[in-house]
């Protein structure tokens, strides 16, 4: 069996690369896997195990770390998240495509792992500086200082585009779902050729 793409799509807050991500899972022809990401944070009313997360102790996640077994891992708020790699190689194995969801930092992180012909990294980039600020106001659940404080990390996130293998704008979100599935698409197909050569 073939084994999977593992893609990364990475970008700033307020991007929309939860969106993209969901209008890409509409098309069964990616055969995409979301990988779900350890979190030592308590699980809230209407999320399960192994959904939103996988819900672990502290010990639990300090022994992933120790073993080696996250691709990446963050502190937010007091909380740990982490990316397993057992379960992402596991559905790559079967063949899937699996879909990281991370922030720079993270996206750093893997990209220094892996060093797999099978990896892919996509950066989205909003139309503009302003359209981002404005999604971020739009959203009206932050303090100025924390707005401020979400644009400066995403200047500094942008200046970094340039490590990635590809670069999409989310201009629409149509148009950047189906971006990232040529991308997909067309490296499966390159992978492909160099089995067969």
């Amino acid at each position: 069996m073939k084994k999977g793409l593992l893609i990364i799509l990475s970008g700033p807050s307020g991007v929309g690369k939860g969106t993209v991500r969901q209008e890409i899972l509409k098309n069964p022809a990616v055969d995409l896997y979301y990988s779900v990401s350890l979190t030592t944070r308590a699980m809230r009313p209407g999320e399960a195990d192994g959904r939103e997360y996988y819900f672990v102790t502290n010990e639990e996640f300090d022994a992933n770390l120790a073993n080696g077994n996250l691709l990446e891992w963050n502190q937010f708020v007091g909380n740990r998240y982490g990316t397993p790699k057992d379960k992402v190689e596991a559905k790559r194995l079967a063949g899937h495509n699996v879909l990281l969801e991370i922030d720079v930092n993270g996206a750093t992180q893997v990209l220094s792992k892996m060093k797999d012909p099978g990896v892919v990294s996509i950066f989205l980039a909003p139309p503009s500086f302003e359209s981002l600020e404005a999604r971020i106001r739009g959203r009206s659940t932050e303090s100025e200082d924390a707005i401020q404080a979400r644009l400066e990390k995403a200047r500094l996130e942008v200046a970094l585009k340039d490590r990635y293998d590809y670069v999409v704008v989310n201009d629409t979100v149509e148009q950047a779902a189906k971006d990232i599935e040529k991308i997909i698409f067309d490296k499966i197909r390159a992978l492909d050729e160099n089995a067969i050569e």
